[in-house]
């Protein structure tokens, strides 16, 4: 048996409930064929559309509505991980029902703790919410202590930190889950970001943004995983992607990586924090890191499919 992450793409799940669940019960077929196999399996998902549509729901409310109040975007992304988790919990238990697998699976409402002198909180960068006019951009700021930035020439929009993700709180109850072999569902959207916020380290939720290829990573090492498994929208990574001598890559060690990454192969918002979660992983355990497509992904173990990121030259 072996003990898979797999980190679900948040942009691959829909912009519609009645959308994301379809696209879920396509992911829940392939997760139950791997558990089938005889693979053990733990979820992680993104959530950025998601928690971008509450998010905006919540500010409109508060604005048409004074007795409603704003709502901090750590409660939003608590939000996204029952939404999404639910959908997901209800589609693999119905895959499994039809399956007859007697087999258990649960959400953990997940927070991740980071840094609160992370560099990250002087440098906001991660574009959330609605977008603004300059006047009601500046409004915010004083009222609220928001940072904007222009975002496409469409306005301006709101920037959060993303640190990076050190701990997560939740991963004893969720080792045991694992032991007792329940399906878990954890660090969705890369975990609701806590810090320590005093000398007896009480946690406090802070406005920021995980990546959840970071998280994932750090989740499977955490567990001891024996394979990170991040499903994007390609099948393969690409080197001098788009060009006429574009190249998929099936296996590269994390050397050769690094430097793809000084030669800027990948883009800083797609693959580019695939890669660095996989190495995150791999230097860690040794083990091993694959990066293809949800279509892919119950043959990503075989040779050609996929890439795959080893430890070693």
């Amino acid at each position: 048996m072996s003990k898979i992450v797999i980190a679900l793409g948040g942009n691959a799940l829909g912009n519609t409930p009645e959308e994301q669940m379809a696209n879920l019960e396509k992911v829940a077929k392939i997760i139950v064929k791997l558990i089938k196999d005889n693979h053990q399996i733990v979820l992680t998902h993104g959530n950025g559309p998601q928690v971008g549509q509450i998010n905006l729901a919540m500010e409109y409310a508060a604005k048409m509505e004074d007795s409603i109040p704003i709502m901090p975007f750590a409660e939003c992304g608590s939000m996204s991980q029952g939404y999404i988790g639910y959908q997901l919990q209800q589609a693999l238990q119905d895959e499994l029902e039809r399956n007859k697998i007697k087999k258990d699976c649960i959400t953990v409402i997940t927070q991740v703790l980071v840094d609160a002198n992370d560099p990250a909180f002087k440098n906001p960068t991660k574009p959330i919410g609605a977008f603004y006019t300059e006047e009601e951009a500046n409004q915010l700021a004083k009222e609220r202590g928001y940072t904007f930035a222009t975002d496409a020439n469409r306005g301006f929009r709101r920037v959060v930190p993303s640190p990076k993700p050190i701990d997560i709180i939740e991963k004893r109850v969720i080792q045991k889950l694992i032991n007792e072999d329940v399906i878990v569902i954890a660090v969705g959207g890369g975990g609701i970001p806590v810090v320590k916020k005093n000398a007896e380290e009480l946690l406090e939720g802070v406005d920021a943004v995980i990546d959840k290829d970071l998280s994932s990573a750090l989740l499977a090492k955490l567990i001891d995983a024996d394979i990170l498994l991040i499903l994007t929208a390609i099948d393969k990574v690409y080197i001098n992607f788009g060009k006429s001598n574009e190249q998929g890559i099936s296996k590269m060690s994390v050397n050769e990586a690094k430097e793809y990454i000084k030669a800027e192969e990948f883009a800083k918002g797609s693959m580019l924090p695939k890669i660095e979660a996989c190495i995150s992983f791999v230097e860690s355990t040794n083990k091993e890191a694959i990066i293809t497509s949800l279509e892919q992904a119950e043959f990503a173990f075989e040779d050609e499919i996929g890439t795959k990121i080893l430890g070693g030259e």
